[in-house]
């Protein structure tokens, strides 16, 4: 399979990597990894072929890492290398001395507490409450704190991978897995495709494993297994429905794995095996565009990534509207525009919210000297694909789809910065049409805050039905008597996210008992309610509320809790008391952010 089209592009010099790629780049790494769950580290050894033209030095990223080791491969003694200054949240430059001959480098590592990738779960942290559980997660700056790598998602490489578990439990990573254990606790892992370093994985469980079609099937311990396995069903689907779209999935193996509640994301698109949230299992299959999300990252993202994390609109814009794509194939257009919908809410109220950072509402952004995780907003996500079904709009759907497929497959195993994407735009679609330039008017929407003007808010007819549901109760009818039967998630968030502000206890106790918001078993549901339920003071919940926090790291849900908590004193007691339970359960990319939002 041809995995690149050209030697790699230069891009701008990511910010976020102390790595010089322009000089000596990692091209592919073997990793001997040992697991040691009493004291939770992983001891590794990896040995890094290089491609430079005679530098005198090769730069890796390494952040709370202990480097135990460091060989030129054919040379007897240890090789000379410097750690540059601790930064803050960058880490720092591992410096290795090269000769001009030098082809690999071994370096011998060991993880620390802090290494803040990783997430060492005991037992009652997991669904089967016996086993320990790991997981990483590597995006966006973090895999430099599991094992030392090039950092920046402009450096693509292979790898192979030889890990050391106990024998009981069984390891996953972003390459060709296993699909049941073996008797001595050792596997070998390949990744053949080369990807950046945010897109390295591992998991490490006692996980079991059920088929989903030919390509697909879910991992998950076998508490979940069988939930997982029905909430997944349509799996096979997406991927043929992705693959109508926009070219062959070159990726071999699409397979899930479903992580204790602590996961910090909805979903990650490591490579051949996603990792997402188990509060996407909601009974009803109501909450798998997250899957078709994660599924079309196997393209927008993965395929093609972007060159710096300035590009995050470009992983995430592209993603959104992909997934909406699948999910319109798949269950119509009524159905795909409620998404559309409820992302635009989103956007809206990221906008606001980003008011006093009227840069930060940019699609591309400059993060130098910020946490990449910053620029982790709706504005990626909801602002890129509006922008994308700006161009759709204009050019008509069958000429844009052509244009997104040759964007795919002339980039494939690629990085793209934004730039490089404004030269395709005019190149293939704009082709030197002033008018439709005009229309298009990229820089508006690129490089200037906010949405342009005269863009319309989407409008699903589904959710005009709900608005006058909503309006009947509003002017007295009882809620129990509402048409709400058949409602999917998405029509129940639509009823949440618009009720009235100033709602009475009456009022709320009327229709938590129509509908059980409460205790809703659908975790967005029941998270939008209990937001409703501080804001309004409505101590019923209470009791949820703290179970939900402390439960569930995921941090979409975390962040809107926590913060309408924090806007009166007693509610700011409440959310500290509760943080203070809930805290050892988080990953360290959720405890980052909570920590600065509670002054911990």
């Amino acid at each position: 399979m041809d995995f690149s089209n050209s030697s790699p592009t230069l891009h701008p010099q990511d910010p976020h990597s102390f790595s010089r790629p322009e000089t000596a780049r990692m091209t592919h790494a073997d990793w001997h990894l040992e697991l040691d769950f009493s004291k939770k580290t992983i001891k590794g050894t990896g040995l890094y072929t290089l491609q430079h033209q005679g530098a005198p030095e090769v730069i890796f990223d390494v952040r709370h890492l202990q480097i135990t080791g460091v060989k030129l491969v054919g040379q007897e003694q240890e090789a000379e290398y410097h750690l540059t200054e601790e930064e803050p949240f960058l880490g720092q430059g591992l410096h290795i001395a090269l000769r001009e001959d030098t082809r690999q480098v071994e370096i011998r590592f060991v993880t620390t507490p802090q290494s803040a990738a990783l997430q060492w779960l005991e037992p009652g942290q997991t669904a089967g409450k016996t086993h320990p559980f790991l997981f990483t997660q590597s995006q966006a700056i973090l895999a430099r704190t599991w094992l030392p790598c090039q950092d920046s998602p402009s450096v693509r490489f292979t790898y192979t991978a030889r890990v050391q578990v106990p024998a009981h439990l069984l390891p996953l990573m972003s390459a060709d897995n296993p699909q049941e254990k073996g008797a001595t606790g050792e596997y070998f892992f390949q990744m053949e495709q080369p990807i950046p370093s945010y897109l390295l994985s591992l998991a490490v469980g006692d996980l079991a494993f059920a088929p989903l079609g030919q390509r697909c099937g879910v991992y998950a311990e076998p508490a979940t297994l069988e939930a997982a396995a029905y909430e997944f069903a349509d799996t096979e689907k997406m991927l043929e429905a992705a693959e109508d779209l926009y070219g062959p999935y070159r990726w071999g193996r699409y397979d899930l794995l479903v992580l204790p509640p602590s996961f910090p994301f909805g979903g990650m698109e490591n490579p051949k095996l996603t990792f997402c949230t188990p509060t996407i299992i909601a009974g009803d299959r109501s909450l798998t565009s997250l899957v078709a999300h994660e599924l079309a990252h196997s393209w927008s993202g993965n395929l093609v990534t972007n060159a710096t994390w300035n590009d995050f609109w470009m992983n995430e814009g592209f993603t959104v509207y992909f997934e909406r794509r699948i999910m319109e194939a798949l269950y119509g257009p009524a159905y795909a525009e409620m998404l559309h919908t409820l992302g635009y809410q989103d956007l809206q109220l990221t906008l606001e919210e980003l008011r006093d950072k009227p840069q930060d509402t940019c699609l591309h952004l400059n993060l130098a000297g910020r946490d990449p995780d910053e620029g982790l907003t709706e504005i990626a996500y909801e602002k890129g694909n509006a922008f994308l079904r700006h161009l759709e709009k204009l050019v008509g759907r069958d000429r844009f789809d052509l244009f997104v497929n040759r964007y795919f497959s002339q980039f494939r195993f690629q990085s793209m910065d934004t730039a490089g994407f404004e030269q395709f735009l005019e190149k293939e679609l704009i082709n030197g049409d002033d008018t439709l330039r005009q229309q298009i008017n990229a820089a508006g929407w690129i490089h200037a805050p906010g949405l342009p003007a005269g863009q319309l808010p989407p409008k699903a007819v589904l959710f005009e039905k709900v608005a006058q549901e909503l309006e009947k109760w509003q002017h007295g009818t009882a809620a129990q008597d509402l048409a709400t039967h058949g409602w999917s998630t998405h029509e129940w968030l639509y009823f949440l996210t618009n009720l009235p502000q100033g709602l009475t206890q009456a009022q709320l106790e009327e229709l938590d008992q129509a509908f059980g918001f409460t205790a809703s078993g659908n975790a967005e549901v029941q998270a939008e309610w209990l937001r409703h339920a501080i804001l309004h003071r409505y101590e019923a919940a209470y009791p949820a509320l703290e179970a939900f926090l402390v439960r569930v790291g995921r941090r979409k849900f975390l962040l809107p809790l926590y913060k309408a908590l924090l806007q009166t004193p007693q509610g700011t007691a409440q959310a500290q008391a509760i943080y203070q339970k809930a805290r050892p359960n988080y990953h360290a990319v959720a405890t980052s952010t909570l920590d600065a939002l509670l002054n911990r």
